[in-house]
């Protein structure tokens, strides 16, 4: 294990006495710096190309896979856009081989109103588009494109972005019922995700033609993550018991409250266990994760802004969404062509 002296420590100044080196507690790490758009687009492409070769030895037809593609492109598009246009930070948009892609940004302050827009902005264009281009198709039935029906490119579209208004975490009409509708702090929203995870357990070894093992990834890092969140619940109330303020920001936190919180950190989670507690006040070679565990216990505000009336709209909203395919009187047959 390495460890060496906090950059600024007084250990520099005076050269202080080993003993007194001890109590001189340092500057808490500089928060992380803005991530580069260049790194941030460099993996979004690189995760795109790797998607598009594994990809094409699942689909065997490139045209397919083109087409998947673009609607996997355009729905992650929406939620860019939304994101962008309400100040989200450290925006990118990455692929999941042979699973999908999904939009990143980090915000503190979140509110409901903008959450479901943000969810919604993924499927409705989609949907949306694919019912414009159904209506063309049943006008003319000889339109295609790169080879490829309207018929298919309408009704991949709509169905591909149905199955994500599905209420199921953490598809967007999950995350939607999740953080507009119910406490995500409550044990209902625990016991949300947690039968999320049994039905996508379910539908990926007994709600298909044939298992799709694959999709078992999902639920495992969801119980991962529930557990994960289980542990730092307890140490966010040991903290906070002891009198430490977690409403704040990172770079407002004042440096001795950084040090309390890494010992406990370091006491109660399993991952730090074997990093020496302060003093003496070193950095450790994982300080950045310790560092990034720590800003994670700093609480998030969500703002509370979606009246009942607002909540109405919304279950209208998705409802119409997800009834595109029989307000359009689509052939229900094709959702074979999903293993449905």
């Amino acid at each position: 294990m390495e460890n060496y002296s906090a950059p600024g420590s007084p250990l520099k100044q005076e050269d202080p006495s080993p003993t007194e080196a001890l109590l001189v507690i340092p500057p808490k790490p500089p928060g992380e710096e803005p991530k580069s758009k260049v790194n941030i687009w460099l993996r979004s492409a690189s995760s795109l190309a790797l998607y598009l070769v594994l990809g094409y030895y699942l689909f065997r037809s490139f045209e397919m896979l083109l087409l998947i593609t673009v609607i996997v492109v355009f729905h992650e598009l929406g939620h860019f856009f939304a994101m962008k246009s309400f100040r989200y930070k450290d925006l990118g948009i990455f692929f999941i081989p042979l699973l999908g892609a999904y939009a990143s940004g980090s915000k503190r302050e979140v509110s409901q109103k903008e959450s479901a827009i943000i969810l919604l902005a993924g499927p409705l264009p989609g949907i949306v588009l694919g019912s414009v281009l159904y209506l063309l198709y049943t006008n003319n039935p000889d339109l295609s494109i790169a080879g490829i029906s309207f018929y298919t490119i309408s009704l991949s579209f709509i169905f591909l972005n149905m199955i994500n208004l599905v209420p199921v975490y953490p598809l967007d009409g999950g995350q939607l019922m999740n953080r507009v509708f119910l406490d995500e702090e409550s044990w209902v929203s625990k016991a949300f995700v947690f039968l999320s995870a049994g039905f996508l357990c379910w539908i990926a070894l007994f709600g298909m033609d044939r298992p799709a093992y694959i999709l078992l990834i999902f639920p495992a890092m969801m119980l991962f993550r529930m557990f994960g969140d289980s542990k730092l619940n307890s140490i966010e109330k040991k903290v906070e018991t002891a009198g430490i303020n977690l409403d704040t920001s990172y770079e407002d936190m004042p440096d001795t409250d950084y040090w309390k919180i890494r010992n406990m950190l370091i006491e109660e989670y399993p991952a730090f266990k074997d990093v020496p507690p302060a003093p003496p006040y070193q950095y450790d070679s994982r300080e950045d994760k310790i560092m990034a565990t720590i800003q994670s216990l700093l609480h998030r505000h969500l703002i509370q802004d979606v009246p009942l009336a607002g909540k109405i709209f919304l279950l209208i909203i998705w409802a119409t969404a997800f009834a595109a395919p029989w307000l359009l009187s689509v052939d229900m047959s094709f959702l074979h062509r999903f293993g449905l």
